[in-house]
């Protein structure tokens, strides 16, 4: 637990000064999500549930070193920032008078089925709700986002800052913004109703898919991967999914995640530059992962027409279970590519789906399918698009045609990594 020098830092997370400083921010980290959803469900306040939140836990700092940690952490910590909220409310009737505002537009809503959150934990989980609040349509894209990590994943507003790679101060107006969104529009705390969750869901998945792609393939900075923002998307992923564990599509996402960051390791070399996939150490993948993922891919795709998430998790476990590329069933890859693109059809897609083809039927047929693509201003400003017509030209023997798209590729590349991998090429074709 925390030394006598452990001081609280944002959000009164232990940092530098505790002599357990990682372990037990790691375990602040997750309760406060628990907390912070059931502080909101309780007095229909964000602002006040962080709050009380941050007073509880910088309480916890103080009083556990000394007492002691609680049979029940996540317990003493919710009494202890109910207290706070209640005291608050005493002292200030104008705050009180607003929420009883909140909370009656809450009551009058038509309430939803609750979650089955059965052997979750001793507090209430009330996330499934946080969770529709802070992907609400009404709010803009990137607030959806920037929210959903700052409350359901627990970053504080700096590490929220560096995940989209703005100044905190724009992160802090940005999260602000969305949280008096929330607040003048009446958003309420609760979870859709089944005729509102096929239209909502989607949303709530796509936020925690672009945090993972982010993490995945940085768009800009030093390093390919952000391993930290891949590991918070997982996380949020596995909490939706423990949620709402009937849904497919939550299922097909965490797949997805799962099947695709079990390379990790493999994917950047010594110097952090990337590896491609034909390349890479197969036996540095993560197999407990992958054997998770292929499990929860059957689920997936089980029980009704697939999805979109189900899909990708379908083409990426069979890259994973591949023992090479050349191995890999291409032809599968290829028809579950043509499933997708009916779903979900977007020239990235496409892409995707002409590299395919090129492993299945050779280097010049693929290319066709990319060259037809000329014309897509999506795709102009997309380096996978351009990079893969240098590699497919470069396979076909046209060097200087291949050197010219590597050139391209090099200006829009968004990291250091990326870029010394594309001048690699370049020296490779003069």
């Amino acid at each position: 637990m925390p030394g006598e020098g452990a001081v609280p830092g944002e959000d009164g997370f232990l940092k530098e000064g505790g002599v357990a400083a990682a372990a037990v921010e790691a375990v602040f980290r997750e309760e406060r999500g628990l907390l912070l959803a059931s502080l909101v469900r309780r007095f229909g306040d964000l602002d006040l549930a962080e709050e009380v939140t941050s007073e509880a836990i910088e309480a916890a700092l103080r009083h556990w070193p000394a007492e002691g940690v609680p049979a029940r952490p996540g317990a003493w910590l919710l009494t202890t920032a109910r207290r706070r909220a209640v005291d608050r409310l005493r002292r200030d009737q104008a705050y009180a008078a607003r929420l009883a505002v909140l909370r009656a537009d809450a009551e009058r809503a038509e309430p939803a089925p609750a979650a089955d959150t059965s052997g979750a934990g001793e507090l209430p989980d009330d996330r499934l709700q946080l969770f529709f609040t802070c992907t609400h349509p009404a709010l803009a894209a990137e607030d959806r986002a920037a929210l959903t990590l700052r409350c359901l994943a627990g970053l504080t507003t700096p590490e929220v800052a560096r995940a989209f790679l703005v100044p905190t101060p724009t992160m802090a107006q940005r999260i602000v913004r969305a949280k008096k969104k929330i607040r003048e529009a009446r958003i309420p705390f609760r979870v859709p109703g089944p005729d509102e969750l096929p239209e909502r869901l989607p949303g709530v998945l796509q936020v925690v898919y672009s945090v993972f792609t982010e993490g995945y393939a940085a768009s800009s900075g030093p390093r390919l991967q952000r391993l930290d923002l891949a590991g918070e998307a997982i996380r949020l992923a596995r909490i939706l999914h423990r949620l709402l564990p009937a849904e497919r599509e939550g299922a097909g996402l965490l797949a997805l995640l799962l099947l695709v960051h079990a390379r990790r390791d493999a994917r950047t070399g010594p110097e952090g530059e990337p590896v491609l996939l034909e390349d890479q150490d197969r036996g540095r993948w993560d197999r407990p992962m992958i054997e998770e993922g292929r499990a929860l891919v059957v689920q997936a795709l089980t029980g009704g027409p697939a999805g979109p998430y189900g899909v990708q998790a379908a083409i990426a476990a069979l890259h994973d279970e591949a023992p090479d590329v050349a191995a890999t069933d291409w032809p599968q890859i290829v028809a579950l590519y043509d499933v997708l693109r009916t779903l979900t059809p977007s020239p990235v897609v496409e892409v995707n789906r002409a590299v395919a083809v090129a492993m299945r039927d050779g280097p010049g047929a693929g290319l066709a399918l990319l060259d037809a693509l000329a014309g897509e201003p999506r795709l102009r400003a997309y380096p996978p698009y351009v990079v893969a017509r240098g590699d497919l030209l470069s396979r076909l023997g046209r060097d200087g045609e291949a050197a010219g798209a590597y050139r391209e590729a090099l200006e829009l590349a968004g990291t250091e990594p990326e870029r010394a991998a594309l001048r690699r090429k370049l020296g490779e074709q003069e």
